[in-house]
């Protein structure tokens, strides 16, 4: 962990703030809908933002708000789209769950997301760029029969498709064993789709791992799931945790936060305090601006 950038662990402790502010915003009221934060799971985008090309186009789920920041580092503008307030890349329509902007696309409709990306990536694969599509999903989605055609169509037609496999263990308050036969490698085997398992929080050993099996997904059009053994900290989405004490107690065990903290001390705090900072100057602003406005036609 100490070959860790100072720009990794602002990242990391971007997300990490931001999503805590959202919890307290919605407790407040000044959320409508829901929200789902990744606490817990914040250094997956982060090991992933160095290894993905600008141009690689990134579909997201209704999980995806550390996705986003680790594509763009800016805040202000999915906050805004959250709030909606001006300034919100969607104008406020597309809210927490659904976001467009350049190259990045979210969905909160499971499954829809890894369909459409194999389309886009055999686009993707006939302009021969050598850019790949990065589809972000969770253990909960290989219950959706979309996430086995399009594996079946990534591979018959040599796709550059990067499935990357939040596997928190548990889909919404449903733990993975109750409702998953079999394992994701398994299920990836099946269709002759490379499986990699990553159980490390550390972002330098992550990018090691990875580095030479993302590239292989651009120059040889391999499809790859890398399924990342993870635990979300937070509730399925606002406060709706359904985990007794001992089970979130075994989570909190696992936060990375934890480790980083450990291994950079100080400066790890002091980082820690800008971010919470920024996050909280943002917030302010942010809330100051007008709501959103559409035309009507």
């Amino acid at each position: 962990m100490n070959a860790l950038s100072e720009a990794d662990v602002n990242l990391l402790l971007l997300i990490r703030h931001f999503e805590m502010t959202l919890l307290d915003l919605f407790a407040a009221g000044e959320i409508s809908g829901t929200t789902h934060t990744c606490l817990g799971q914040e250094y997956i985008p982060v090991a992933l933002a160095t290894l993905l090309h600008e141009n690689d186009f990134i579909f997201s789920n209704h999980r995806g708000h550390g996705h986003y920041l680790a594509r763009t580092d800016d805040p202000e503008s999915l906050l805004a789209e959250i709030l909606g307030r001006e300034g919100a890349p969607c104008q406020g329509v597309g809210g927490s769950q659904h976001l467009h902007r350049d190259r990045y696309l979210s969905t909160g409709i499971q499954g829809e997301s890894l369909a459409v990306g194999v389309g886009v990536a055999l686009h993707e694969k006939r302009t021969g760029q050598g850019t790949l599509v990065a589809v972000y999903i969770g253990d909960g989605t290989w219950g959706e029969g979309a996430v086995y055609e399009a594996l079946n169509l990534a591979q018959l037609w040599r796709l550059p498709l990067l499935v990357v496999v939040e596997n928190n263990g548990i889909a919404q308050s449903t733990p993975t064993g109750c409702h998953m036969a079999g394992t994701v490698a398994g299920r990836s085997a099946a269709f002759g789709i490379t499986h990699h398992l990553v159980e490390s929080t550390d972002i330098s050993r992550i990018r090691a791992e990875l580095a030479p099996r993302i590239s292989r997904v651009r120059t040889r059009l391999e499809p790859l799931v890398v399924e990342f053994a993870t635990s979300r900290l937070g509730p399925h989405s606002k406060g709706d945790d359904t985990r007794n004490n001992d089970e979130l107690a075994a989570v909190r065990a696992n936060d990375w936060y934890t480790d980083y903290a450990e291994q950079w001390g100080e400066s790890f705090l002091a980082a820690d305090a800008r971010q919470r900072q920024r996050v909280a100057a943002i917030t302010k602003a942010v809330l100051r601006r007008p709501l959103c406005t559409w035309e009507t036609r």
